[in-house]
């Protein structure tokens, strides 16, 4: 099976850790649970299935009954409290304790780029502004940015995205894409990351509005009633419309200024009108 620690789903590590065990020994769950100290014969074959929660304490043993090192076991033990957490930065704040364990053992998880990517707002800015200043200096970019940042801040930036192969570096210390868009792909924890990011963009929306001139910026929008059917059909022509905003944005390599376009459609009321107590 795979290494826990390109696992984020400690549910997923223990289903893939007894049907491991099973397939080369007469393993049980009863074995399992007993191991681990519940009375239940079942109870990691529910956890398993989402039909029951491990406690911090109870996490502990069971990655103690999997035989997990050390630093293996707090990894465990971070991805139960990632699991059970009941805001994004208790989600967070776990996710990426996970990151820091794996890294730390010369590991890497799956998503910790990507979740690290569309966390800060620096991180699509500044992949889109580098390579349209070639030759500038930390300080340059860092004053082109709105809000304006620190070098420090750009420097540290720009090293995680060459890190991360969304922007490579050449001898003469300029700067291109690996690739011309990027997006979340099929991720359970990144998402994570983006309800972050569309907050931070929400604030600068806002603050657009105000110290941005009416010719440089456009908002517009629609106050509507609809059925069901009707936001499953606008949600795809959303979608339709941004592979059209995306494909007018590549069509020329030259960039003159980054912007930034959120799409945003929500409800206004709390249940469907046609609904009765």
């Amino acid at each position: 099976m795979k290494d826990i620690l390109e696992y984020t789903d400690y549910r997923q590590y223990i289903a893939d850790y007894y049907a491991d065990r099973k397939a080369k020994s007469a393993f049980s769950w009863q074995e399992f649970a007993k191991t681990a100290g519940f009375s239940s014969p079942v109870y990691l074959k529910y956890v398993s299935e989402g039909r029951f929660n491990l406690s911090e304490e109870a996490a502990v043993r069971t990655a103690q009954a999997m035989r997990l090192a050390d630093f293996e076991c707090k990894f465990f033990v971070e991805m139960v409290k990632f699991d059970h957490a009941k805001n994004d930065a208790e989600k967070r704040a776990a996710f990426s304790k996970m990151i820091s364990i794996a890294e730390a053992h010369k590991s890497k998880i799956l998503e910790g780029e990507s979740f690290r990517f569309f966390e800060d707002w620096k991180n699509p800015v500044l992949r889109e502004l580098a390579p349209a200043m070639p030759g500038a200096k930390p300080l340059a970019l860092a004053h082109a940015c709105r809000p304006e940042i620190s070098a420090a801040e750009v420097s540290e930036t720009l090293n995680f995205l060459v890190k991360a192969d969304l922007l490579k570096k050449d001898k003469d210390g300029n700067y291109a894409q690996t690739d011309k868009v990027v997006t979340t792909g099929p991720m359970n924890v990144t998402p994570l990351a983006v309800r972050g990011l569309h907050h931070q963009m929400g604030e600068f929306a806002l603050d657009a509005i105000e110290n941005v001139p009416q010719d440089e910026r456009h908002f517009s929008g629609l106050t509507l009633g609809i059925t069901r059917e009707a936001y499953q059909e606008i949600v795809r022509k959303i979608a339709e419309f941004r592979k059209d905003i995306i494909d007018i944005a590549t069509r020329e390599p030259a960039t003159d200024e980054v912007y930034r376009l959120n799409v945003q459609f929500f409800p206004m009321t709390n249940k469907s009108l046609n609904k009765k107590d």
